[in-house]
């Protein structure tokens, strides 16, 4: 019979830490979005004076402008004018799942953040989260790659000099204050929507992230090349399959020497959940974490990572985009009348 090794004393502050980092990145958000709302709104009421600085993180809720200008750069070398914090903030996403897994989803995506808390409250609510078959489960998997397919063949069908020229039509300038208005003024039946998606979070663990977020999708295609995964001691584990009920994503974690999915966002619930300390690590081939709670530490790096990246384009002078105050004078107000 295996040994069972005892359950450490030390607290397990993994996913303390994590819920840290989520709201500190949930407060970044609110803070940019509140300094674009008004920034908005200067140009809408015809604000007189100097205008607010355009808060440039908010490009980062503009993934299709951070895929076409990052094609623009890699086939030019020169760093887009129009949204650049969009390029950017997308390589930064794509360096951290290709170092760290896919933690940007679990760690630092608002919606991934409130996709969980929407089906915790579900567990709380019905007493357990539902799971779909296996096999619709796998062909609902497969729509965020369709998704993901259709953006990246969009990116792919169109040039670098066509790129520039629609990043600088009205409808590419305005990107975001077009989202922000499909919030500011959401129609009946995409509230609908909305609220059926939500309901469907609280029922089914990361309904969007699982099986239709096509930006989920690229991270995890890139995390499988990640040197950092989940790890399973076959000395240690004794079999219990805490970790397995534990992951989001159903993941036979006790059955696995170590985890190799695209759906595996790094959360460390599995870790958290485990009672036998070294049964478990998020770690490289040779180099382990040094406790359960340590392991959190290698995720902390991807915070730090996402604040190098920009800090680096805002030192280089390339972080704000290049388009006139007049210009956006002249467009925000008639926002909502122009069109692709």
């Amino acid at each position: 019979m295996k040994e069972i090794s005892p359950v450490s004393a030390t607290p397990n502050r993994t996913q303390k830490i994590r819920t840290a980092i989520q709201y500190f990145f949930i407060l970044i958000n609110i803070y940019i979005g509140t300094q674009f709302y008004f920034w908005v709104r200067f140009f809408e009421t015809r604000g007189v004076g100097t205008p607010p600085v355009r808060p440039a993180g908010v490009d980062g809720w503009l993934p299709i402008a951070g895929l076409l200008n990052l094609k623009y750069f890699l086939t030019t070398g020169r760093v887009p004018s129009v949204h650049p914090a969009a390029m950017f903030l997308l390589v930064a996403f794509l360096t951290i799942s290709l170092l760290l897994k896919k933690s940007f989803c679990s760690w630092l995506c608002p919606i991934g953040t409130l996709s969980e808390h929407l089906w915790r409250l579900g567990q709380r609510v019905f007493g357990k989260s539902f799971r779909l078959p296996v096999w619709p489960d796998r062909i609902l998997k497969g729509s965020k790659y369709l998704l993901l397919g259709f953006t990246l063949s969009l990116a792919g069908s169109m040039s670098a000099s066509g790129i520039d020229i629609f990043m600088h039509q009205p409808f590419g300038i305005l990107a975001d204050v077009k989202m922000l208005n499909f919030f500011r003024h959401i129609g009946e039946k995409t509230l609908e929507g909305l609220a059926l998606l939500a309901f469907l979070s609280v029922v089914i663990p990361n309904f969007w992230c699982t099986y239709l977020c096509p930006y989920g999708a690229l991270m995890g295609i890139v995390s499988l090349a990640s040197p950092m995964k989940i790890r399973r001691n076959a000395n240690v584990c004794t079999g219990c399959g805490r970790c397995t009920r534990a992951c989001p994503a159903r993941l036979p974690v006790d059955r696995s020497s170590k985890i190799i999915s695209a759906e595996c966002t790094a959360c460390l619930r599995c870790l958290s959940t485990c009672p036998h300390p070294g049964a478990l690590n998020f770690s490289l081939r040779i180099v382990r974490a040094p406790s359960r709670s340590g392991n959190a530490v290698w995720i902390f790096a991807s915070l730090l990572l996402l604040l190098a990246i920009p800090i680096f384009a805002g030192v280089s002078h390339h972080w704000q985009g290049d388009v006139p105050d007049a210009v956006y004078r002249d467009l925000v107000p008639m926002a909502d009348q122009v069109g692709h």
